[in-house]
C-alpha cells in the first residue's frame, strides 16, 4: 500500500486551496502545520519529517544556494502567481515611525534562513544599508513564531520585523504592533518543493490542488468563510487579500526566469554567491509557462 505523502504548510489564509483540496477532492496527504514557517520546514525536509513543503520561494532558493547538494529537497512546484507583501512591524509604544530609522537596529525573525530573515537582506539591499557579502545587515534575534515576534518588538527584545500583511494586519487594527513600512517580493511568492522530484506521489497531488485552487477561485465566500473562522483573519480582510493573490492554474513545475531573477536578487543582497549558483541545481521540476 503506498504511503500518504506528509506535506508542511504554513496555516494562514494562503493554505485555503490546499484545505479545500483535501476537503473536496480527495488529497491523499497528511498536511503538517508549521507556524513558524519556510525555514522550519527546510530541517523538517532534512530530517524526513515531511516530503513535500509548500512555503516562500526566498526562502527555498535561500537554503538551497547555500546547503546546494546537502539541501535535500528540489522545487517542484508554483503554487502562488503574485508576489507577497511583507508588512514591516514595531511595537505599538515605540518611537520608530519610518523604515529608515532601522539602520543597525535589531531585526526579530523565525529563523536563520527563513523568509522573514532573507528579507532582511532584501530590504536592506534598497536602502544602500548592505555589509560585506553575506553579513547581515541587522542585528539578528531568532524568535521562532509570529506570537514571540509581536511581544519581541514590545518588549525591546527586536525593534522589528517583517511577516506578510494580512496576517499582520489584526495586530494592527488592535493595537498590539504598528506599521512603519512594507516591501513586495521581486518574485512570485509560494513554491511548492519534495525530498524526491521523481515520487510518483507527487502528480496525483498537483491534480488534487490543481481542483483546490479551481474551487478557491469558483467559491470565493466560502473562502472568505473558512479564513475568518479557522484562521486568524476578518471577514473584511479576508475579501481583501482575495483581491490581492492569484494562485497557479496549474501548479506542476517552476519557471527557470523565475528562479533565476531569484538568485539574481539575493545574490545582489548578499545572500548568496550568484558565481557558484545555478537555478538548475535547484529545480527538479521546471515548465516554460
Amino acid at each position: 500500500m503506498v504511503s500518504q505523502l506528509r506535506i508542511g504548510y504554513v496555516p494562514e489564509h494562503f493554505s485555503t486551496p490546499l484545505y479545500f483540496a483535501q476537503q473536496y477532492f480527495q488529497l491523499d496527504a497528511t498536511l503538517v502545520s508549521f507556524p513558524s514557517g519556510t525555514g522550519h520546514m527546510i530541517t523538517a525536509l532534512q530530517a524526513n519529517e515531511i516530503d513535500v513543503g509548500i512555503g516562500l520561494t526566498e526562502g527555498w532558493v535561500a537554503g538551497l544556494g547555500k546547503q546546494r547538494h546537502e539541501a535535500g529537497f528540489k522545487i517542484v512546484g508554483t503554487y502562488v502567481e503574485t508576489p507577497l507583501c511583507w508588512a514591516i512591524s514595531t511595537g505599538a509604544k515605540r518611537d520608530l515611525k519610518h523604515v529608515s530609522q532601522l539602520k543597525d537596529s535589531k531585526i526579530g525573525v523565525s529563523r536563520i534562513g527563513s523568509g522573514s530573515y532573507v528579507m532582511s537582506f532584501v530590504l536592506a539591499d534598497t536602502k544602500g544599508w548592505l555589509k560585506a557579502p553575506g553579513d547581515p545587515p541587522f542585528d539578528v534575534v531568532p524568535l521562532q513564531t509570529f506570537a514571540k515576534l509581536r511581544e519581541a518588538v514590545n518588549d525591546s527584545t527586536a525593534d522589528f520585523f517583517m511577516w506578510e500583511h494580512f496576517t499582520s494586519k489584526k495586530y494592527y487594527d488592535n493595537g498590539h504592533i504598528k506599521n512603519i513600512g512594507e516591501i513586495y517580493t521581486p518574485w512570485s511568492s509560494w513554491k511548492i518543493v519534495a525530498r524526491d522530484s521523481r515520487d510518483e506521489r507527487l502528480e496525483a497531488m498537483f491534480e488534487k490542488i490543481d481542483r483546490g485552487v479551481k474551487y478557491f477561485e469558483e467559491h470565493q465566500s466560502e473562502a472568505v468563510d473558512y479564513v475568518s473562522t479557522h484562521l486568524d483573519y476578518s471577514a473584511d480582510d479576508a475579501r481583501e487579500w482575495l483581491k490581492t493573490v492569484q494562485f497557479a492554474n496549474e501548479v506542476r513545475g517552476v519557471k527557470r526566469k523565475t528562479i533565476d531573477k531569484t538568485i539574481e536578487i539575493l545574490s545582489k543582497a548578499g545572500v548568496l554567491d550568484g558565481a557558484n549558483t545555478k537555478s538548475s541545481d535547484m529545480i527538479g521540476i521546471s515548465r516554460v509557462t
